[in-house]
């Protein structure tokens, strides 16, 4: 019996054996080709895939190119690669001319051009408005004292924005001694409040918008009597690096104060203009 047992257990050995070992190896080819198979598949979908990029990206480059000569450079970009100037008086006057050539005729051209002696002297951008105010106006005691005119104002300073405003009648404390100041911007201001204002009593110096100042104009809330100087807060920049004529709304605001009384003003030699 144990002689047979012995045979039964040398004849089952044998086949128990490959049983185990053929197993795992069939499993391991069949994953390695299975791997090999789907490597084959993405190398041969990318270089599918390849020439269609390339084409399509040959495609792309060719348009946005056409936009790019279409584009044109803004304030900001010509501004930010160069060194702001200071402005001068041919500037104002080359302002002028270039926005009526098209609403005036050749004769009424020549009557909007304005002599150097309309000019105060410009600022190199050295000063401050104190300094630059002090420099223009060295008889300024003189003539706040005689300035007795109501809803008027000797000196107009005009600037692109309420904040602004806010701004400059700050830096002229070290100009302006006793004299009163007066903002004149729209921003959570009511027209009638500045009208009440300009009427009280007697106002030496108005700060404001060109938009504000020509709404006060027409309704005799402000006039220009006894305005001998108007300086333009021409330098400034805001964060766009925009001038206050660079501003189209702006811009439309100042002329149509230039014409309101202020270039006659200039000619009549009464009135001289500043730019700051």
């Amino acid at each position: 019996d144990a002689s047979e047992a012995e045979e039964e257990t040398q004849e089952k050995q044998p086949t128990e054996k490959p049983s185990t070992q053929t197993q795992p190896e069939k499993r391991k080819r069949v994953t390695e080709n299975t791997l090999k198979a789907k490597k084959k598949k993405k190398n041969d979908q990318k270089e599918c895939i390849i020439p269609q990029k390339k084409e399509t990206e040959d495609e792309k480059s060719t348009k946005p190119k056409k936009k790019r000569k279409k584009k044109k450079k803004t304030i900001t970009d010509v501004l930010s690669s160069s060194e702001p100037k200071p402005g001068c008086s041919a500037d104002l006057q080359n302002l002028v001319t270039q926005y009526f050539s098209d609403k005036r005729s050749v004769i009424e051209q020549e009557e909007l051009k304005l002599l150097d002696s309309c000019f105060l002297s410009s600022n190199d951008l050295t000063h401050t408005l104190s300094s630059y105010l002090k420099q223009v106006c060295p008889k300024w005691a003189k003539i706040q004292k005689q300035h007795t005119e109501m809803s008027s104002v000797v000196l107009l300073i005009v600037c692109s924005s309420a904040l602004r405003t806010i701004e400059l009648i700050k830096q002229l404390t070290a100009f302006k001694g006793g004299a009163k100041a007066i903002k004149l911007f729209a921003k959570h201001i009511k027209i009638e409040e500045q009208v009440k204002l300009l009427q009280k009593g007697v106002t030496h110096i108005g700060v404001g918008t060109p938009g504000r100042i020509n709404a006060l104009i027409e309704k005799e809330g402000l006039n220009l009597k006894a305005l001998r100087y108007m300086v333009l807060d021409w330098n400034w920049r805001d964060q766009k690096l925009r001038r206050m004529v660079d501003i189209p709304e702006v811009k439309l605001d100042f002329m149509k104060l230039l014409e309101s009384g202020v270039l006659n003003g200039c000619k009549e030699d009464k009135v001289k203009i500043g730019l700051f």
